[in-house]
């Protein structure tokens, strides 16, 4: 809950400040099976964490990923299992031409709309 609730005052102040669209918590938290009939009580309340934690984990990886596509959208070097989907647009490690041509120009598009209508960072939903 302290993740949950730092994540959200930083992006509530940072994001306006850097003109990023927000992430709606809301998306990524669902909790709703606890309503299940055939749940007994240590099923549900098991369902309550598992949809808060991973919901939380989603929420906070695309808080985190906005912010990375926004001030260093560089892909590693080392090759890295399941990024976020800001990270199969980011620049080649080591190309410093490309950051040079294209670092303002992904700003831009970091702060583009929310419905994808020419943001091209692959995050929003």
């Amino acid at each position: 809950m302290i993740l949950d609730l730092f994540v959200t005052v930083y992006q509530a102040i940072c994001f306006p400040i850097y003109g990023l669209p927000k992430v709606e918590r809301k998306k990524y938290i669902a909790v709703d099976r606890h309503k299940l009939t055939y749940l007994n009580f240590m099923q549900k309340l098991n369902c309550v964490y598992c949809g808060y934690g991973n919901g939380l984990l989603a929420y906070v990886r695309e808080v985190a990923g906005r912010t990375e596509y926004y001030w260093c959208p560089i892909k590693h070097a080392s090759h890295l299992s399941d990024r976020h989907e800001q990270y199969q647009n980011f620049l080649e490690f080591g190309d410093g031409e490309a950051w040079d041509e294209k670092f303002i120009e992904m700003k831009g598009k970091a702060r583009a709309c929310e419905d994808c209508s020419g943001c091209g960072t692959g995050g929003c939903h």
